[in-house]
């Protein structure tokens, strides 16, 4: 990570590239990582993340920007569902406010797709989504809040002992983001979904509901894909190629 920017009063890392001699305002976009998984993983979130920066700047020369949620890598706080939705919005104005780009496009993994759809849905800042993994909704993580809290402890994004304040609230947070419906309030700005059709965590139906609730979503399903698609060079193919194209 080369920098940090504020969300609220958190401190979030983040690595920012902003393309070498491009004249004028281009494309900017911001990359939002999925939640921590296995033991203490939170502290690895998006430390591949940098490589596909590098590569959005260098070979389609736009301004681009991935982070570290709260509660993942050396970012400040602790994991909320809320607070993850303000730091990508705080994300979006940092980009903004660095690189002053002609346009801002989304790209999410699992959870961080997600909330990035839920995110861009009310944000009319947001030119295109791009979706790995996502997830139609937070059902059985609502179904269960204290599960889910006791396993953001065990993979390190929540590390403060008396966090949550209130449990209740914090969970309540968990029904109040609704990718589903936030895609049909997002469409019709373009929109791209990735899934694997062997994705052993999130299967690959939640996309085409999120496809079907959008309607008109590019779909692409990727065969033998799991659930980390952004170590999958079709996916990565696939993006770059999209992404390209919605400048044109």
């Amino acid at each position: 990570m080369n920098g940090t920017f504020l969300s609220g009063a958190l401190t979030l890392r983040r690595y920012l590239v902003q393309p070498a001699g491009q004249r004028g305002a281009q494309p900017g976009v911001v990359l939002c990582h999925g939640f921590p998984i296995g033991p203490k993983d939170a502290r690895q979130s998006a430390g591949t993340f940098p490589e596909l920066i590098d590569r959005i700047a260098g070979e389609l020369g736009w301004s681009a920007m991935t982070f570290t949620f709260r509660g993942c890598g050396n970012s400040d706080g602790d994991f909320s569902m809320q607070g993850w939705v303000d730091d990508i919005r705080a994300a979006i104005d940092h980009l903004v406010a660095e690189c002053e780009p002609s346009q801002v496009w989304l790209i999410g993994t699992n959870t961080g797709a997600s909330l990035a759809l839920c995110t861009a849905a009310d944000d009319p800042r947001v030119s295109g989504c791009a979706l790995l993994g996502a997830r139609a909704d937070f059902d059985d993580w609502a179904d269960q809040p204290r599960r889910l809290l006791e396993y953001s402890r065990e993979v390190g994004a929540i590390r403060t002992p008396s966090f949550p304040a209130n449990i209740d609230e914090w969970s309540r947070e968990l029904r109040r983001f609704r990718p589903t419906d936030a895609a049909r309030r997002y469409a019709p700005r373009p929109l791209l979904l990735m899934h694997g059709d062997e994705d052993e965590r999130v299967p690959e139906s939640d996309s085409r509901v999120l496809a079907e609730a959008h309607g008109s979503a590019e779909l692409n399903v990727i065969p033998g894909g799991g659930h980390r698609l952004r170590h999958d060079p079709r996916a990565i193919a696939i993006l770059l190629g999209w992404l390209d194209r919605q400048r044109l």
